[in-house]
């Protein structure tokens, strides 16, 4: 499963880059705008930071012309730009057309496996279900994500999944349980991964033991 980081936030992208695990970032126009510096400044930063990983940057037109226009104007910021387009009857649209132009698309703000369905039918690189968000009103975001999982692999399309609006380590678990082809993660989550109380009680014991023994490496 690859882990992408969902933030714009480049201290939090470095710190994932670093560890070794980190294989691309999605942002929002909610995320860019946490970060306090124009929008624009903030998202040449993360392309310049991981060139040669997929940065998801989405589209504020919701009219068809409006979503092409501003893709590629997007798309131009880099080669690894992947474009955020909404589900919508223009989004789709625009998924479309964009395809035509080799320019990459993420279908966001997806709620269920048809319009998972859609979104692949339409061409799209990744399409983003949003589980937390399910879960909110009351159904089950990991059951669609499932859902969405075996219509895909029935169809052998080449769309990936990208598992959003995560909440909590569960969450990430039952993710790669599923084999999804991406969990997009907010950093405090990642960080909540490495966690776990036994580990930090064996590190204690063993350092304990190591000066006991007076044991020393270099």
């Amino acid at each position: 499963m690859k882990i992408f980081v969902d933030t714009a936030k480049i201290e939090e992208i470095k710190k994932v880059r670093d560890w070794g695990i980190l294989d691309g970032v999605t942002t929002n126009p909610s995320l860019l705008s946490q970060t306090g510096k124009p929008w624009k400044e903030a998202a040449l930063e993360i392309l310049k930071e991981i060139p040669n990983k997929p940065v998801s940057l989405e589209v504020i037109a919701t009219d068809f012309e409006g979503m092409v226009k501003e893709a590629k104007e997007l798309a131009k910021m880099g080669d690894n730009v992947v474009i955020k387009i909404p589900f919508t009857y223009e989004g789709i649209k625009a998924v479309k057309a964009l395809k035509a132009e080799n320019i990459k698309t993420n279908v966001t703000l997806v709620f269920s496996s048809l319009q998972a369905l859609i979104a692949a039918k339409s061409g799209a690189d990744y399409v983003s279900p949003f589980i937390g968000r399910i879960d909110d009103i009351g159904y089950d975001g990991i059951g669609i994500l499932e859902e969405i999982i075996h219509i895909y692999s029935l169809y052998n399309f080449e769309t990936e999944i990208i598992a959003a609006s995560i909440r909590h380590i569960d969450h990430v678990k039952q993710c790669a349980l599923l084999g999804v082809d991406i969990a997009t993660i907010p950093f405090k989550v990642i960080e909540q991964m490495f966690k776990h109380p036994l580990t930090d009680i064996g590190l204690k014991r063993f350092l304990e033991d190591a000066k006991k023994a007076d044991i020393t490496i270099i």
